[in-house]
């Protein structure tokens, strides 16, 4: 019989996996950006991390389109 400390593991595990699955690309984007940033030592790292940021939107283009 599963004790209370487990059935609220798997209810937060489960919450989260919903949450995963149920964002879009973009917010997943947005979130890795926003934690990328937040990493930053200080100003000349972060406006270092907004620039690499920028030039790496700027080159995104679809797989299918892909120099391999």
């Amino acid at each position: 019989m599963p004790t209370l400390i487990a059935e609220v593991l798997i209810m937060y595990l489960l919450t989260r996996l919903f949450l995963f699955l149920t964002k879009s690309p973009e917010q997943l984007a947005k979130e890795r950006a926003d934690a990328f940033l937040a990493e930053a030592t200080d100003l000349y790292d972060l406006e270092f991390r907004m620039r690499k940021l920028d030039r790496d939107a700027n080159f995104r283009q679809p797989s299918w389109m892909s120099q391999h």
